[in-house]
């Protein structure tokens, strides 16, 4: 059963001035997904988000959410959709119950019950009545997320939802955003600058750069026969002489070379290896990341 398609961007533009600093994007999300968005510095990523959530207007391009145009059905829209941009805007000398209760009025038909379930979805049940300024930074992370849920939205926009978190913070956040997915069945868009989370938390991922969008896949996808092999001989350059001659190599700075890897030849290249009395001093199967593909669809640019 193919799933609901909850996001729609197509072909969106935008200009400042004579810039065109968003070259015409296209991607979707889908109910139950969780979509990663990558960009490096200056690739208009936040640019885009603030499109989406309404903050900025596109020069050209329809955005629709549950397939309601942004422009045309603004409010319709913005029912279905929830954010955080950036970090979570939250009273400090209020309890987050009095943060969740006074950002529940603002939202058409939200009762206190409301409130109660996004508590308990977000794990703050037992410290809801204590002040924010008390709360750890996930604590605060999750409080802005309870905000975002308050009106039921089917899209759900998270912006460096794991910033300044520790490692244990950022797993339990990794197992929240699965669960809002998987269990509640939102659709949910998380830019990171952390790669190796994209990687673990992510259906798909689009890779964004000088405002283009290069890539859109799942990450399974994007990392298929990406596994390498790390080689360490001596001598170096008659191994390498080997090598290359059995399949295509990479030469690395640190003195070891890269080959593709593969189940049945590997095998063999060593014994070659070994009988042209080079020492094989380390094999090292090299699983596939994120990082070194973003960084070769991108000429090395940094993330922002």
């Amino acid at each position: 059963m193919e799933k609901k398609i909850t996001l729609s961007v197509k072909n969106i533009k935008k200009e400042i001035g004579k810039r065109e600093i968003i070259k015409g994007l296209t991607f979707d999300l889908q109910e139950g997904e969780v979509f990663g968005f990558l960009g490096p510095n200056g690739a208009g990523k936040t640019t885009t988000i603030r499109m989406i959530v309404g903050l900025i207007k596109p020069t050209s391009g329809d955005i629709h959410i549950c397939g309601f145009n942004i422009e045309e059905n603004f409010q319709e829209a913005m029912s279905n959709l929830g954010c955080i941009v950036e970090n979570p805007e939250l009273y400090p000398y209020l309890s987050g119950y009095n943060n969740l209760l006074h950002f529940a009025r603002m939202i058409e038909g939200v009762r206190e019950e409301r409130i109660s379930e996004v508590t308990e979805l977000v794990g703050l049940t037992e410290r809801i009545h204590d002040k924010v300024k008390t709360y750890s930074l996930g604590m605060r992370q999750r409080l802005g997320i309870a905000q975002a849920l308050l009106g039921e939205p089917k899209v759900l926009i998270l912006d460096e939802p794991t910033n300044g978190l520790d490692p244990a913070g950022i797993r339990e956040m990794r197992q929240f955003i699965r669960f809002l997915a998987e269990k509640e069945g939102l659709s949910v868009l998380v830019s990171s600058h952390l790669l190796s989370e994209i990687q673990l938390l992510c259906d798909r991922v689009a890779i964004i750069s000088k405002g283009t969008i290069i890539r859109v896949d799942t990450v399974q996808h994007l990392l298929e026969n990406r596994e390498r092999v790390v080689w360490r001989l001596s001598p170096f350059e008659k191994g390498k002489q080997v090598l290359s001659l059995l399949t295509t190599i990479e030469e690395k700075e640190d003195g070891t070379i890269l080959t593709a890897f593969d189940e049945k030849k590997t095998p063999e290249w060593n014994k070659q290896l070994v009988e042209a009395g080079v020492s094989v001093i380390e094999i090292n199967r090299k699983m596939p990341v994120l990082e070194d593909l973003f960084l070769e669809l991108t000429g090395g640019d940094t993330i922002e």
